[in-house]
């Protein structure tokens, strides 16, 4: 592709660096940030640079959150003894928009993958035994995604947690296999937190 501008070059450039952009859709989103006036497009710029500067996360849940302890943690209609395990943030807000749901969470931060270098001390896997070890929880969730690490990342959820006598739950298969929670739509994402199932169920005896 060939540019007019080395300032054009660049942004085009950066704006390719994010997932699931081409240069074409990098290309199409500079110029209509162009077509703006300068004020619209200082905005925009300065909300990326304190989302990157002043963004936290939740401290008992690792959440994204604006505060040290997010707001679903924090919210006194929340049950607190119920726990949903998810890979990330855009789980969390794929398990609210069922309003199925109204326990609290535990974001891992991804899944064991050691194709990908991931193992259980790159996640928020020993803040998770420590919450069950340390306050009252009358279930663990395991809400990940259906795939071939979300399955490794089960199992070895449960070796760290069936030792705490509670039960250990993991969503109904509404989901394909291979699919990522997040793409899921509302109703059977929904269902599938309804009609949990204990997760040693699933286990080949």
């Amino acid at each position: 592709m060939n540019f007019s501008s080395k300032l054009l070059e660049d942004a085009v450039s950066e704006f390719a660096k994010l997932p699931g952009v081409g240069q074409k859709t990098a290309l199409r989103l500079v110029l209509h940030l162009l077509s703006k006036d300068q004020e619209e497009v200082s905005h925009f710029g300065n909300t990326m640079i304190r989302l990157r500067q002043e963004i936290k996360h939740c401290v008992v849940c690792h959440n994204i959150s604006d505060h040290n302890t997010c707001e679903i943690c924090t919210a006194n209609k929340r049950d607190k003894e119920l726990i949903c395990v998810v890979e990330d943030t855009r789980d969390v807000m794929a398990v609210e928009n069922t309003s199925q749901y109204f326990g609290v969470y535990h974001v891992l931060g991804g899944l064991i993958s050691p194709m990908d270098g991931v193992g259980p001390s790159d996640l928020y896997i020993d803040s998770l035994v420590q919450r069950v070890a340390t306050t009252p929880v009358k279930e663990v969730i395991l809400a990940l995604s259906a795939t071939m690490e979300g399955d490794t990342t089960l199992f070895y959820l449960y070796k760290r947690l069936k030792d705490f006598q509670i039960p250990i739950t993991t969503i109904a298969r509404g989901i394909a296999f291979g699919g990522e929670l997040e793409y899921a739509d509302e109703i059977t994402l929904g269902r599938s937190i309804v009609t949990r199932v204990p997760y040693e169920n699933s286990l080949i005896k």
